[in-house]
């Protein structure tokens, strides 16, 4: 992509998300990045030190609203690319959870990423040469016990992301699911999943998995698994039977799996 177009990343104060942020500036691209603590206003101080402009919003993108006001600080500009990252995790058996919590893991990663493509892909198609990079995770493959919400929405979203592709097969505008594996961020910590295997257990960097997913995103690939044990594993539980799946999930997230 040319130096000094925009693109808008979410979910962009830490992890994956402010690796992404972090590609893009590298890259001469001017930002918009969003997540709904201050901390975004830190990471544009960094990023601008690459030499190019980041406009920090700070919302709440499991709103209508935050989305809204989102969109409002891009104004009139065309959109280059729309790394669209903003998710939330959480651990946990889905009758323990809280059902508020409940609710804002499928509104941020479900509800607000599809307001935000929506809005944002209608500008895109005015145009040609764009693009839509959605995380997704290889948690869509596999029924997640004790993740089961946060699984069952990365499983939209990656059937979301391929199916939104085809749509726009020939339109100019190109959609790339990242599909990450367990990674080096502040997510389990966040998801209450810190007694938990996977949890504990050693992840891959948060800026490889970036910079796969930036570079698939360049390249116009459909999805990237990165890691090759992430690779055999959705190939793994492609064939497994599902029951049999979440049965070795729950190996690895059920409360109390960590190694002491």
């Amino acid at each position: 992509m040319p130096a000094n177009q925009l693109a808008v990343v979410t979910g962009a104060s830490t992890g994956i998300g402010l690796e992404l942020a972090r590609c893009c500036a590298q890259v001469g691209l001017n930002l918009v990045i969003a997540a709904d603590e201050p901390a975004i206003e830190r990471v544009a101080v960094d990023l601008r030190r690459l030499g190019g402009s980041v406009e920090p919003v700070e919302t709440d993108l499991a709103t209508t609203e935050g989305v809204d006001k989102l969109c409002a600080a891009v104004e009139d500009r065309p959109i280059d690319a729309l790394l669209a990252n903003a998710g939330v995790g959480l651990g946990k058996a889905f009758l323990d959870q809280d059902f508020g919590r409940i609710r804002h893991v499928v509104d941020t990663n479900i509800t607000g990423t599809l307001y935000l493509i929506h809005r944002i892909g209608n500008e895109m198609l005015r145009h040609k040469s764009r693009r839509i990079l959605i995380t997704g995770s290889i948690a869509g493959f596999t029924p997640g016990s004790f993740q089961a919400v946060y699984n069952a929405s990365k499983a939209f979203l990656d059937s979301f992301s391929f199916a939104l592709r085809e749509e726009l097969r020939d339109s100019g505008v190109t959609v790339t699911c990242l599909m990450p594996g367990a990674t080096d961020t502040k997510f389990f910590r966040r998801a209450e999943m810190m007694d938990t295997k996977v949890g504990t257990e050693p992840k891959h960097g948060a800026y490889e998995v970036a910079k796969a997913g930036f570079h698939a995103m360049l390249r116009g690939e459909a999805d990237i698994v990165t890691g090759l044990k992430n690779k055999i594993q959705t190939t793994v539980a492609n064939i497994t039977p599902n029951e049999m799946v979440a049965k070795q999930h729950r190996k690895m997230a059920e409360p109390g799996t960590a190694k002491t």
